[in-house]
């Protein structure tokens, strides 16, 4: 749940700003998809992201040094494979709770970007 958190905090600030930037000078329902689908793929990539890093970091005792050319193939394979797996297992997670939570969130923001 923290990784999930984490996510999605670590992600806030590149999103809102790259929302405001996108849809600054439309209307609401514009403001509030550009929210909507920035929020939705900006937290899945973060977490994505974390997820990969942390799969990446539980390996790494078996992996080479990571500043050779061994151990950088390892850290794009076991990274790739950390994306996908969080892809399979961890996308449905987000959908009990996370689509009104997205929704609302969304809307919140688009109204605030006037």
């Amino acid at each position: 749940m923290i990784l999930f958190f984490a996510g999605g905090l670590f992600a806030w600030p590149f999103i809102v700003p790259a929302a405001r930037l996108l849809s600054r000078h439309g209307r609401i329902e514009t403001r509030f998809a550009a929210c909507f689908v920035l929020l939705a793929l900006g937290t899945i990539a973060m977490t994505a992201f974390l997820f990969a890093m942390e799969y990446r970091s539980f390996y790494a005792q078996w992996h080479h040094p990571i500043l050779t050319w061994m151990g950088f193939r390892q850290f794009i394979g076991t990274s790739a494979s950390g994306v996908y797996q969080f892809a399979v297992m961890g996308l449905g997670l987000y959908l009990p709770a996370g689509l009104p939570v997205l929704a609302g969130v969304s809307l919140w923001l688009a109204k605030a970007m006037r």
